[in-house]
């Protein structure tokens, strides 16, 4: 099993930065691939950025250029680095991370992200 816990959210003006950090625990050797998603009021969850082992990133078209995903040395911590915040970032954001061996997903709690003047 593998649990995830979030922090860094809050509330941000426009133009803004946030600096969002998950750490996993449990068996975090069977990770292959970090990331965040995020759920805006009265929407789906929808993938944010992604980062594999090798390092690998992917991030949804709306947040290229202003997000930035990255991960500790020991795979357990990702943090995802939010510059540039507009209004239609307020969402709750999810660490989230994959166990493909085990064909396992797992999800943190959530922490609020709030864009507002």
């Amino acid at each position: 099993q593998v649990q995830l816990g979030e922090s860094g959210g809050g509330l941000v003006q426009p133009g803004g930065s946030l600096r969002l950090s998950c750490t996993a625990s449990g068996s975090t050797g069977l990770i292959s691939i970090l990331g965040w998603y995020r759920q805006p009021p009265q929407g789906e969850r929808e993938l944010v950025a992604t980062i594999s082992i090798a390092k690998t990133t992917t991030y949804a078209d709306s947040v290229k250029g202003r997000f930035t995903v990255s991960k500790n040395k020991a795979g357990n911590m990702v943090y995802l680095q939010m510059n540039n915040l507009t209004p239609e970032d307020t969402a709750v954001y999810y660490c989230h991370a994959r166990a493909p061996r085990i064909d396992r997903t797992y999800w943190g709690q959530g922490t609020q992200v709030t864009v507002s003047s």
